[in-house]
């Protein structure tokens, strides 16, 4: 019996474009990662499901409980671990009934293992059982934050979980425990993801395109391993049927032609002949009839062939696709790009630094990865690379050739403007052509690279900050990546990885994506061992 399903679900953006048509699809007791590009309809249709939204035509059947984790989770300082688990009232009416203070309603209500239970969900997320749930838990990083409301999850497990890019903030011990989670989970779980290492824990992949849903068994491996595979034989299906379609065109051309010659010396034969009027009616109408069967059949045959191309170019996606190309940086090997000498940086009013003593180089090409927990101070040491942080103590030097920095929130661009207004910002020698250019290897054509940046979608905004400081004349010769991957699709991803792979400047990373990591060549891992 399915947990979720979703019966002739139909469903349009709200400027009419079709995101679902008559989409028939089914979860039970496995688990299932739900993959497509960005804009296909995964939240959409996530969203459906949960019942936030109603469908526009079809509908959508529960059974059983659902626990659902939305992409962003934000917690007040103020917020307790009880708050943040879902349990503050159930511990509340506890802690009346132990005071005296309880009423017949709370002693009807209670709880009174809900407590333990915590205790034994905390550790499943890599937290410590022995967290003060009532105390307040002050600021807590984003991955902190994600792994306490899917710890309250489990205090009342449910058959199915929504998980909605459960590691997009999520330090290296943050993704072991959702993918520990997800090992040993026995129930029905949905997961939106892009990260690899997830997918991998996956049953099954559902995948969302403009062709509708496919469904195949097995993890993130072995859909891709098929998926290209499919990917091969609707190629050469269309390179197939486009050599039939113009084979028979040229046919039909030729038979005009043959046609053509054919009547010019019938007349003139006939002319020449003098034959009476009647035979010449006569021999017209047959050869007229003959060549009327013919031409039939040769219309049949193409529109046949037609039809194949048309089914042929179904089977292939037809949507554009991140390419990037990055110009030479010529960085010579040894050249000195980075220095750290005993770097100390402490936040405004706090006590502790947050880096201390830090000192390392970059000389060359290297390929340096940040790594290290949630506040470990991996994006603030790229701060301090990029300029954007002037450090406490110690001495931070940079050298000639540029350095260019994109942050998973694209803080260099500048809301208010236009795509194409921030290109020339950072580009102001470019000429509007080339400008256009770059653009449009980004996907942002036409029309498009006029967009305002606080327009965008979270994917989109971060194509455009990859546009500005990759696509110039001159690339930098140090180019810093804080999370990159954070909200891009795979596609995307495979692309950017491509491009990376292809700069021969310097790079500096922080990425929890091991994935990502391996895919660009990191040669050299700087771990930082947080506080």
């Amino acid at each position: 019996m399915p947990l979720l399903a979703a019966e002739s679900l139909s469903h349009h953006t709200p400027d009419h474009r079709p995101l679902f048509e008559d989409l028939t699809l089914a979860f039970g007791a496995e688990r299932s990662g739900l993959v497509g590009r960005n804009g296909a309809g995964k939240s959409t249709l996530l969203r459906l499901l949960l019942g936030e939204i109603a469908p526009q035509g079809g509908r959508i059947r529960r059974q059983g409980g659902v626990g659902h984790l939305p992409q962003s989770v934000r917690v007040a300082p103020d917020m307790t671990a009880a708050d943040a688990l879902g349990i503050a009232p159930a511990l509340a009416r506890l802690d009346r009934l132990l005071a005296g203070q309880g009423t017949e309603d709370d002693l009807a209500a209670a709880d009174w293992t809900v407590e333990e239970r915590a205790a034994l969900a905390l550790p499943r997320l890599g937290l410590p059982a022995g967290l003060d749930l009532r105390r307040p838990l002050g600021t807590l990083s984003g991955g902190e934050a994600t792994r306490l409301a899917l710890a309250g999850l489990l205090v009342d497990p449910p058959e199915m979980l929504v998980l909605d890019e459960p590691t997009n903030n999520l330090d290296a011990a943050g993704r072991d425990a959702i993918c520990a989670l997800l090992d040993s989970w026995r129930g029905g779980a949905i997961v939106v993801s892009h990260d690899r290492e997830v997918l991998r824990r996956m049953d099954r992949i559902v995948e969302l395109s403009g062709l509708g849903v496919r469904v195949y068994g097995g993890n993130w491996d072995a859909y891709r391993a098929q998926r290209e595979a499919e990917a091969e034989a609707a190629r050469q299906g269309l390179a197939h049927a486009e050599q039939e379609t113009a084979r028979l065109a040229r046919e039909a051309q030729a038979g005009l032609e043959r046609k053509a010659r054919s009547d010019s010396r019938g007349r003139k034969s006939r002319a020449d002949a003098g034959q009476p009027k009647i035979m010449l009616d006569f021999a017209k109408e047959k050869a007229g009839q003959s060549q009327g069967r013919v031409s039939g059949m040769r219309e049949r045959r193409q529109e046949m062939a037609e039809a194949a191309l048309a089914e042929a170019r179904a089977a292939v996606e037809r949507v554009a696709s991140l390419s990037v190309a990055v110009a030479p940086t010529g960085l010579a090997s040894g050249t000195m790009v980075l220095a750290f000498e005993h770097v100390r940086w402490t936040p405004s009013g706090v006590e502790r630094p947050v880096l201390d003593n830090l000192s390392f180089t970059l000389t060359g090409p290297e390929r340096v990865a940040v790594t290290g927990p949630n506040g470990a101070g991996k994006s603030t040491l790229l701060r301090l690379a990029a300029g954007e942080l002037a450090p406490d103590a110690g001495r931070v030097r940079r050298f000639d050739g540029g350095i260019a920095m994109l942050d998973q929130r694209a803080g260099g661009l500048r809301p208010d403007r236009t795509i194409l207004e921030n290109f020339r910002a950072l580009h102001p020698a470019a000429t509007d052509n080339a400008c256009r250019t770059v653009l449009a290897r980004f996907l942002f054509r036409a029309d498009a690279a006029l967009r305002p940046v606080a327009g965008l979608s979270g994917g989109e905004t971060l194509r455009a900050a990859l546009a500005c400081v990759l696509g110039g004349p001159t690339p930098p010769r140090l180019l810093i990546l804080d999370e990159p991957t954070n909200h891009l699709d795979l596609d995307s991803i495979a692309a950017i990885e491509q491009a990376v792979a292809g700069y021969d400047g310097a790079l500096l990373v922080a990425s929890h994506d091991p994935d990502f990591l391996d895919a660009i060549g990191i040669g050299r891992r700087l771990a930082l061992p947080g506080r």
